[in-house]
């Protein structure tokens, strides 16, 4: 994907810049290396941990660097942005830390646990718009009309360089890398990653990163119509225009862009929780995902990848680790058909204890079925081991003259 043309204006220089405008505001998070994620995947695979960031997302970096940029007139008069999520903490937080005024704009949906982190840190919250296209035209009025400066998420100069200090951090550490996977969403997090990467080391390759249901970048670049929408576990990068300087950048310095599937993201969370014992929202997993999607492009390779932000509902949390179990069959619902008759409830239930499994829930139904009136379905969570547990259950259970159907996950 690398090619000619005007990359805008940010550079080394400009991000060097910004690492020393931001120091001591903003954390140089940890990276290392994950042993058990190394071994499972057959590369080195190094993690950096923005989601330890104190808004537990990486957007902090380019909101100071912007915010630091300022005149004395604009800081006075303030600022505003639009964001339904990490970029308005990012922003709301250090403005309040510098005296700046800051106005948020969050579509009228937006989560009322995103809305209150935002208010918490001092900002004037502006509920606009059923879209985030409609709270950006929003955000832009009231910035002429009030005269605010306004912050873009992404395509600016200041934010793109302090995004970039990620990979002076990464590349100090572990100058061996040899492969840098990148989340995808404005751009503004790879463009500035990627400049500051090839500037160090052009050798180095960088891989972006896309869900299926949003390739913006990928699709504007190969000058394709853009297809994107859905409801995407990984919201913060789930962008449907790309912006200017962002694409021009990407166009420069980075070699692919890979999509992943959905499921792909969920595993990488749940993963991530499992094996490094910390929360990403499903941005922050992108990278993770891809690299599991394809390891055989990755194997024997350094790959380092940024773990974006760590903002994920605790419902939805809840939701992908159970379903990661069920991937797993390590938790299943069995509809298991028996007689209507004293003790036969109690007959499966200890059938399924004998062979191990620990139900969790059970659903009894007697009236609403085509069955004859003498038979009865259960439905029945079972946690087990493993798969090989589960299959052992259902052949129990079959051995003693029950059918039994395994219902499907989705």
């Amino acid at each position: 994907m690398a090619g000619d043309g005007q990359a805008g204006s940010v550079g080394i220089e400009q991000i060097r810049r910004a690492a020393e405008a931001i120091a001591g505001a903003v954390h140089e998070t940890r990276q290392r290396p994950s042993r058990t994620l190394s071994h499972i995947l057959g590369c080195e695979v190094i993690l950096k941990f923005e989601n330890r960031q104190f808004t537990a997302a990486f957007k902090e970096r380019g909101a100071l660097n912007k915010l630091l940029h300022l005149s004395a007139a604009e800081r006075a008069a303030g600022v505003i942005a639009m964001s339904a999520g990490n970029h308005a903490q990012g922003v709301a937080y250090h403005a309040n830390r510098l005296g700046i005024p800051a106005t948020i704009v969050m579509p009228k949906a937006t989560p009322n646990v995103k809305v209150q982190f935002t208010k918490s840190h001092g900002a004037r919250v502006l509920l606009e718009g059923d879209s985030l296209a409609e709270a950006a035209a929003f955000a832009h009025n009231t910035a002429e009309r009030e005269g605010l400066v306004f912050v873009h998420p992404y395509d600016d100069p200041h934010v793109i360089a302090g995004q970039g200090t990620i990979a002076l951090e990464m590349l100090g550490a572990y100058p061996e890398l040899d492969t840098l996977v990148v989340p995808i969403g404005g751009g503004g997090l790879i463009a500035g990653i990627a400049t500051a990467a090839k500037a160090l080391k052009p050798e180095i390759e960088v891989i972006g990163v896309q869900s299926i249901l949003y390739p913006s970048m990928k699709q504007v670049l190969a000058g394709e119509a853009v297809t994107a929408g859905g409801a995407s576990i990984a919201e913060g990068i789930a962008v449907k225009q790309p912006g200017t300087l962002t694409r021009a950048i990407v166009k420069r310095h980075v070699d692919d862009i890979v999509l992943v599937e959905e499921s792909a993201i969920e595993r990488a969370i749940a993963l991530l929780i499992n094996v490094e014992k910390t929360v990403v929202e499903g941005a922050g997993a992108a990278g993770l995902a891809a690299i599991l999607s394809d390891p055989d492009r990755f194997r024997g390779r350094r790959v380092g990848t940024v773990l974006c932000g760590g903002n994920i509902d605790q419902r939805l949390l809840a939701s992908v680790l159970l379903r990661d179990l069920v991937r797993q069959g390590r938790l299943a619902r069995l509809r298991i058909r028996l007689g209507d008759q004293a003790g036969e409830l109690s007959r499966v239930t200890g059938l399924i204890g004998e062979a191990g499994g620990n139900i969790v829930d059970v659903a009894h139904q007697r009236v609403f079925s085509h069955l004859p009136a003498k038979e009865a379905l259960i439905e029945v969570a079972v946690e087990t081991r493993d798969d090989a547990q589960l299959a052992a259950i259902v052949e129990r259970l079959s051995h003693a003259g029950y059918a039994v159907t395994r219902l499907a996950e989705d």
